[in-house]
């Protein structure tokens, strides 16, 4: 896909792998539109990229819906963007964590996982795919976990999200693909981002190191240009995930054995 003029949304924004693709996305001439949380950091990413903010809050009811509304108002009256309403590529990258034994994670806690981390990313999908097709074409991408694909101690709702994000994304890729819209998931390891403070357990392990996050935005513009359905950060990745599909019972060995992915 072309991205000089594209119209591009991409959601957690404000810091981490977000901001770090909004970089790239600008580099390759992308319009952005960015959104997050953090007004103030936002803002920051949008004066470095040429990006326009809008705020919004996934969490909270009908966060999802409202920055959807926002988005088809009137993004494409952007300087160098095409004509028409919508976006031409969503990146869905919006994600909170929590790490600790399942029986220590509140109701509440649970229900905003599930909410930014599944239920507004298919929200914000379903509400933008319509222009897309319409028009013959777009790109939307998720941004998943390995925790999605293998599982991981101690992030059990986390994980169980991030699957949910792979399948819903390779659903909606068979429906879509006929309409010249195509769906890519990106399945990044450990990046070195704000997240393991924010999730309340820092991480502990040498091995493996934490890689920046502009690993990830440019596995992102990566899977955008060459239309790739699965991109893993780093590419090893790929091979625990082979493992974990073709052999569940001796990856679960391995993995009690040398530790797993948290």
């Amino acid at each position: 896909m072309r991205l000089a003029g594209a119209v591009t949304l991409v959601t957690g924004a404000s810091s981490g792998i977000g901001a770090a693709t909004a970089a790239a996305l600008a580099a390759a001439g992308a319009r952005l539109l960015l959104t997050g949380r953090d007004t103030a950091r936002l803002a920051e990413v949008a004066r470095q990229t040429g990006g326009i903010v809008l705020p919004a809050d996934l969490a909270a009811p009908e966060g999802a819906a409202r920055l959807a509304h926002e988005v088809l108002a009137a993004p494409r009256d952007m300087p160098g963007a095409g004509r028409g309403t919508g976006i031409d590529i969503l990146v869905n990258n919006a994600g909170l964590g929590w790490a600790g034994p399942l029986g220590d994670i509140t109701a509440a806690k649970v229900a905003e996982l599930m909410t930014v981390n599944l239920a507004a990313p298919i929200e914000l999908t379903r509400l933008l795919l319509p222009e897309m097709i319409k028009r013959g074409g777009g790109r939307v991408v998720f941004v998943s976990s390995i925790a999605g694909v293998t599982g991981v101690r101690g992030e059990a709702v986390y994980a169980a999200t991030k699957a949910g994000l792979v399948t819903f994304a390779e659903s909606v890729d068979y429906e879509v693909r006929e309409h010249g819209v195509r769906v890519s998931v990106v399945v990044p390891g450990v990046i070195d981002t704000p997240f393991f403070t924010r999730r309340g357990r820092p991480y502990g392990r040498k091995r493996p190191a934490p890689l920046p996050a502009e690993r990830v935005a440019q596995a992102i513009v990566t899977a955008l240009e060459r239309d790739r359905l699965t991109v893993y950060v780093p590419r090893w990745l790929r091979l625990p995930a082979r493992i974990h599909g073709a052999a569940p019972g001796a990856f679960r060995a391995l993995a009690a054995r040398y530790g797993d992915p948290g």
